[in-house]
């Protein structure tokens, strides 16, 4: 059989791939075989969006071209023949226009780190090409595939609203209750700043203007189709033509996969090692794209996408009765939730039935329906009806091996019958469910009596099941309250999870079950109640109707508040103007270069790491013989390899490879060297390593039992605790844990290593937070002197202190395989190992006690503090320290000592992370003072306001606060957020609904400015000028789309007087500014502003003489005159922070330069049946003192905000009892998306607060606003309070814990009612859970 070629369009070029591989996706053909690295690796799962780009083909079974989104990253090229491909540098780039797509989210502050930016620009150019005036909702729904981890989305709405007919800005016009012009405020307030971009700059869209479908493939459209074959190193591809073919194929070969969307296939092939030697595409097969209106109801052919389903379905609602379309809107309802465009584009509803998922979305909606199934084989075709049999077992379906699935026919509903679906999941978007159910009843005509009753259910067991016991028992019953309690009874009965259940959370899926047949009950007694009036059935309680909706969101709304720059100030002076980020534009055409992105050398290598697989063992031997194998292998690398030293770390506790023994899941052994990535990959996993276990230490509960910890307890003590709770009218005690995070930077640790084969010395590309650790682990590890060693950093897609230290664990390696093979080396982790090995935030157990009297004003407190620390110390006393630091958050206690402990477990090592133990510290004191207000029966915001400091008092830690803007950011946050008046709003709302309840809650946050290492608080520059008036500037922070090089030219710009045009950043390197500090703590635009200011100023003093003689030339005449009287145009500058000097030992001596301040005020709503909630409006008013640039600030409020909003209400990690994290990528951990940010986003810096103790007035912005989102989880626990209050004997003022995040299955579990209390399950004493809390 000889191979045939694949021909597809890329950006208009033709390209025709002799040797396509099976196993190849488009994203790794346009980045190495294309060099087009626009697109983006951001997960290689389908569940980010980085690598979204547009495909465009003549659909024959609609007879016209059709457009849309899908991901790269799962798409195999041999899928793409006759397909035109579009990525983000085929519709615009710097060098020519920018297409407006890529223009206004550049313009409107939508890119800060930017790796996510060319997905979102193509996610939004798909929409355009099909609609080219989209509604706000269609700009919503464009980006459920893709993810943001720096921004916040705000920005990428508010700039692409501009494109939508209902969006941009109505004047006051439109009569939007959410309009910014008439927000009910009261006049004595600031007026409306400008807006932070303006969209009359921007160029309009014209659709005529588009690249057009390429007329070869036009031409193509009527040419029949012949059968095709690629052949691959392991795996065959057929794509068939017709049915026969196809039919012949599965014959010949039945264990053959068939494949459309490979969003399923894909992913078991990259992340579970799978191989599917065989793989046959039916996707041209017209029998298996065919629509057909029946008379029973709608078919699709199995391989009909489930986008074609979504849009008939929907068509379908419009235009027949509702009473026939129940089924159809139960199946729209689940797929409104399925999945980003991407992949609903590509992924077919066959290939989603056939997967038979445990926890499909649709097949429980199927099956209750008794939606038909047609499956044909060689010569026999047959139809069956979904039902409890069609699932026999795991991921297993009745068909025989040489069976396909031909159509699925989904019913019309019929007089009398009433349909409901639901899904429960972490987050709405783009999510897998925990549990997701098809709910049907027919009544006897005329009555309400029950004649068929069908309850389906995914997440419920290893299949999808239908809850059979309960509902035969219930035919013929009255639709009535007894049906309900009989039904909930026997349901609980019926669904039983083992406790080791895969997913956890046994109690909630039970109650979940529960729930939603509760819903589907009200839901259909609405229904009736519409249809029919007399009292044939029980009447629907008017606070219960809440409970029916279906989840709705109203359009975002924003206002951003900033001041103006004074009067006066000359037009060339950037500094307080909201400039975008220098770079946001080639970020948005896919030009800006990442690490990855570097061109490929000639003999370049690929590296994968070798990790542990057990927690705590030792390692017996380790065999290469299979690695060996694996085409295009050099090298194992491993301890021995190592010319210098092999130990490292920032305490010399590390290796760079395990010797003897490995200490977590993750830790690495080794590496293999290979021609490609994905020979690496396999070569690695044929390592095998032969292991003696031993006892590990997984929790901090284990670690305080086995007394395994890092160092002596760190303290901080202040008055006299004993005399404190002797005077306190009431004690409160209790423990506290606060889950830890993952970083989900978009771009993974990337490390390029080039020797250059002289006295040792080598250049590293190098996407890290940490310049002078990565050279100095990595001369240390080579045996060379620092110098030899130069690391070079032009910008990283995110870092948020995931790769302040932990980015050498990858670029050491690097650099030894580079040494050893004496050729370059590259290494990206795939999203899954990096999750696996580079550690997050330190997840805390708080043991606490807090003494205050009857008017809410707190005496005393103390708190134990642990963080489990992980296998090495890396940065985590540090962390301690500023965790204690920050426990009182704002509040003033005279009485207070507070200790921290280090755990040592066998988990990777955690590190630094946004906020570096600030917010366990805050989270820990707002807890107890939630629990002081409820306590005394106080309100809350009345209890902290009591407590706060004021200007001159002095902190636990003997700092005195100076500046203190704190009271003035609250009382502007009551007033902007009209406190008072929501909070009888939100009693009236919870009055009137039983089911739903609101919450509402103000807090405060002040945040310490300074490295807490002093030595660090250090910075260098280095500015060159030309002689041609442009300035070349270099200093030691790095770029990871905070801004800074953005504020580092602004800052140059004043200083010099010359407008930001003529002044470049080209990159950060060891080689230019040696001993930078890491980029980190907030403090670089502090620091390294000052030293730019500093060399800025060397060379102004150098030119003093010049411009004497000639006062009115201009800056290059200056600049030549310099020159041509010998006068150096380079200088360096250096700055340190003056007097930080505190001591632990005697709780004396300065610990912070100064504090940044901020508060927020947030409202949500609590569904209290699934534990889901909603963000409905949060006010920020932040301190940053005299704003750089208001655009950045505001989006590092915004984007902080929204972090910390996924540390407390959503991101989880799963690990299991033997250490091994579950959740390694987007499917399992959710970060938020578009949809979880508050609809009403108000932000506001705060008014004339210069701050004189930093560079022109203003403040560090990176790290405090991310504690603000605890408001949302204390406004989640009011509304828990409220939900508990309501059912049961419960009294407002008990205090029930909430341990942080406040997931949906804590939410729920926590609104305890008739359904949790049914659903509760005792735990045998030796039963191994599925998941720990660490």
């Amino acid at each position: 059989m000889t191979a045939d070629e694949v021909v597809f369009f890329v950006n208009g070029k033709k390209v025709v791939e002799k040797n396509a591989d099976p196993e190849m996706t488009l994203l790794v053909y346009l980045r190495r075989k294309l060099g087009l690295c626009g697109t983006k690796l951001g997960c290689g799962e389908g569940g980010c969006g980085a690598c979204t780009v547009m495909f465009s083909k003549y659909d024959r079974f609609q007879n016209k071209i059709v457009h849309f989104p899908a991901n790269a990253c799962l798409a195999p090229i041999c899928s793409l023949h006759h397909v035109a491909v579009t990525t983000v540098e085929g519709i615009g780039s710097v060098k020519t226009r920018l297409h407006p797509v890529q223009e206004r989210i550049a313009k409107s502050h939508g890119s800060q780190c930017g790796f996510c930016t060319p997905g979102m620009v193509m996610s939004m150019y798909a929409l355009l090409r099909n609609k080219p005036e989209p509604t706000i909702e269609e700009i919503e729904n464009a980006f459920q595939g893709n993810l943001c981890r720096c921004t916040g989305y705000r920005p990428i709405l508010q700039g692409y609203r501009t494109f939508a007919m209902d969006g941009g800005c109505c004047g006051g016009k439109g009569g939007n209750p959410n309009c910014c012009m008439n927000q009910k405020t009261d006049h004595t307030q600031v007026t409306h700043s400008p807006s932070l971009f303006n969209p009359e700059e921007f160029m309009p869209l014209d659709p005529t203007q588009e690249p057009i479908f390429p007329p070869e493939l036009l031409r193509l459209k009527d040419a029949p189709r012949k059968q095709l074959c690629f052949q691959g190193e392991r795996v065959t591809w057929i794509q068939a033509c017709t049915l026969r073919e196809l039919l012949d194929l599965k014959a010949k070969h039945p264990d053959a996969k068939l494949v459309v969307g490979n969003t399923e296939i894909g992913v078991e092939m990259k992340f579970k090692n799978r191989l599917f030697p065989l793989i046959v595409c039916p996707a041209w097969i017209p029998e298996l794209n065919l629509v057909e209106h029946r008379q029973e109801g709608i078919s699709f052919g199995a391989a009909c996408p489930l986008s074609l389903v979504e849009k008939t379905l929907a068509e379908a609602v419009v235009e027949l009765p509702a009473l026939k379309t129940e089924v159809f809107r139960g199946v729209l309802e689940q797929l409104r939730w399925f999945s980003g465009k991407q992949v609903k584009s590509v992924a077919s509803i066959g290939g989603n039935v056939i997967t038979a998922s445990p926890i499909s979305d649709l097949n429980p909606v199927l099956m209750a329906s008794g939606a038909k199934m047609t499956l044909a084989s060689q010569g026999t075709r047959r139809t069956v009806r979904m039902d409890h049999t069609f699932f026999p077992d795991y991921r297993r379906t009745l068909l025989s091996p040489e069976e396909i699935l031909l159509a699925i026919e989904i019913p019309f509903s019929r007089e009398g019958e009433f349909f409901s679906a639901f899904k429960q999941a972490s987050r709405r978007e783009d999510d897998i469910a925990k549990v997701t159910c098809g709910m049907r009843v027919l009544f006897k005509p005329g009555t309400t009596e029950v004649k068929e009753l069908a309850v389906c259910y995914g997440g419920m067991a290893n299949r999808t099941i239908s809850a059979l016991k309960t509902t035969q028992k219930q035919l013929s019953k009255e639709w009535n309250e007894q049906l309900l309690q009989d039904v909930c009874a026997s349901l609980a009965e019926e669904l039983h999870l083992p406790h080791n259940a895969p997913g956890g959370m046994v109690e909630y899926r039970r109650t979940l079950t529960l729930s939603f047949f509760f819903k589907f009950y009200l839901t259909v007694l609405k229904k009736l109640g519409k249809a029919d009036s007399k009292d044939k059935c029980g009447q629907l309680d008017p606070t219960y109707d809440s409970a029916t909706l279906l989840f709705q969101k109203d359009p975002p709304a924003n206002v951003q508040l900033f001041q103006e720059v004074p009067e006066g100030q000359s037009a060339e002076d950037m500094v307080g103007r909201p400039l975008p980020h220098l770079a946001a534009s080639m970020q948005a055409s896919g030009e800006a270069v990442y690490c990855d992105d570097i061109p490929r050398y000639e003999n370049e290598l690929s590296l994968r790491l070798v990790t542990s697989t057990r927690a705590h063992a030792k390692i017996k031997s380790i065999d290469t013989s299979e690695a060996q194998k694996v085409p295009g292998f050099v090298c194992f690398l491993s301890a021995d390899d190592i010319p210098g030293s092999n130990i490292t770390g920032l305490f010399g506790d590390e290796t760079v490879f395990a010797k003897d023994k490995v200490t977590c899941i993750g830790h690495i052994i080794g590496a293999v060297v290979t021609d490609t990535p994905e020979h690496a990959q396999r070569a690695a996993q044929a390592v095998k390593v032969t292991y003696e276990e031993l006892p590990a230490i997984i929790t901090i509960e284990d670690a305080i039992k086995n007394n395994s910890f890092y160092g002596a307890e760190l303290k901080i003590e202040k008055g006299n605790l004993k005399k404190g709770f002797a005077e306190a009218d009431n004690v409160v005690s209790g423990e506290l844990y606060i889950g830890g995070q993952e970083h989900f930077y978009l771009e993974t640790h990337c490390t390029i290593a080039v020797p250059k084969g002289e006295e040792g010395e080598m250049e590293l590309f190098v996407s890290t937070q940490n310049t002078m650790k990565t050279q100095s682990f990595v001369a240390k590890m080579l045996g060379v002197p620092e110098n030899r060693i130069l690391v070079r950093v032009k910008r990283m897609g995110g870092g948020f202190g995931g790769k302040e230290t932990r980015s050498t664990v990858v670029s050491t390696a690097v650099a030894l395989a580079a040494h050893k093979t004496g050729r370059p080396v590259r290494c990206m982790l795939d999203r899954d190992e990096d999750m696996l090995i580079t550690g997050g935030r330190h997840p805390f157990l708080a043991r606490y006690k807090v003494g205050f009297m009857k008017t809410g004003k707190v005496v005393a407190l103390e708190v134990d503090h642990y963080s489990n620390a992980g296998n090495t110390m890396d940065l985590s006393q540090s962390i301690m320290e500023r965790a204690l630091f920050h426990m009182d958050n704002c509040y003033k206690i005279p009485n207070i000592r507070g200790t921290g402990r280090l755990c040592k477990t066998n988990l990777a090592s955690n590190t630094a992370f946004r906020g570096f133990g600030g917010p366990q510290g805050m989270f820990i004191a707002e807890h107890w003072m939630s629990e002081v207000a409820v306590t005394c029966g106080l309100p809350a915001e009345e209890v902290r306001r009591k407590n706060m400091y004021k200007e001159g008092d002095v902190t636990h830690f003997n700092q005195k606060l100076e500046g203190f803007t704190l009271s003035r950011c609250w009382e502007e946050c009551l007033a902007n957020s009209q406190y008072q008046a929501r909070r009888s709003e939100v009693e009236n709302f919870n009055k009137q609904n039983c089911w739903k309840k609101r919450g509402l809650c103000i807090i405060p946050t002040k945040f310490g400015i300074s490295f807490t290492l002093f030595f660090l608080n250090q910075a260098g520059a280095l500015v060159h000028v030309y002689t041609d008036g442009s300035v070349l500037l270099t200093h030691g922070g790095t770029e990871m789309g905070q801004g800074l090089h953005t504020k580092m030219v602004q800052v140059a710009s004043r200083a010099l007087d010359i407008p930001t045009s003529k002044i470049h950043i080209s990159e950060t390197s060891t080689n230019t500014v040696p001993n930078a500090s890491p980029t980190a703590a907030s403090v670089s635009t502090d620091l390294n502003g000052q030293a730019v200011v500093k060399a800025c100023e060397t060379i102004l003093e150098r030119l003093k003489p010049i411009k004497k003689k000639n006062p009115h030339g201009s800056w290059e005449e200056w600049v030549k005159a310099a020159y041509e009287n010998s006068v150096s145009l380079s200088a360096t500058g250096f700055y340190s922070t003056p007097d930080l000097n505190y001591s632990f030992e005697t709780n004396s001596g300065k610990a912070f330069h100064y504090f940044s301040y901020g508060v927020a005020c947030s409202e949500v709503e609590i569904d209290c049946l699934t534990g889901d909630h909603k963000n409905l409006r949060t006010d920020i008013v932040m301190d940053v003192g005299s704003s750089l640039n208001p655009a950045i600030d505001i989006g590092q409020v915004e984007g902080g905000f929204v972090q910390g909003l996924g540390l407390f209400t959503m991101e989880e990690l799963h690990y299991s009892p033997e250490g091994s994290l579950h959740t390694r990528g987007p499917s399992t951990y959710k970060i938020p998306a578009f949809g979880s940010i508050p609809i009403e986003f108000h932000v506001s810096l705060l008014r004339n607060c210069p701050n004189q103790k930093a560079i022109y007035s203003s403040k560090a912005v990176g790290e405090p606003p991310l504690f603000l989102a605890a408001s949302i989880f204390f406004a989640i626990k009011d509304a828990i309070r409220a939900a508990r209050a309501q059912h049961g004997t419960y009294n407002m003022n008990e205090l029930f814990r909430l341990d942080s995040p406040a997931t949906p299955e804590k939410i729920r579990n926590a609104c305890v009612d008739k359904f949790t209390t049914l659903a509760v399950t005792g735990v045998p004493e030796d039963c191994k859970p599925w998941c720990l809390r660490v």
